[in-house]
């Protein structure tokens, strides 16, 4: 039964992160520069 419970909230957290970089991906907030070096903070080429 533990086993079992702690496979759901691993999953769940997963699941949270996945939906977090997803919603991110969408709003422009990418850890990668994606060559916009007026918002790249400086580290584009």
């Amino acid at each position: 039964m533990g086993t079992i419970l702690v496979l759901a909230v691993l999953a769940a957290a997963v699941g949270l992160v996945i939906r977090g970089m997803i919603r991110d991906k969408k709003n422009g907030k990418s850890l990668q520069c994606g060559g916009d070096c007026s918002h790249c903070g400086g580290h584009c080429h």
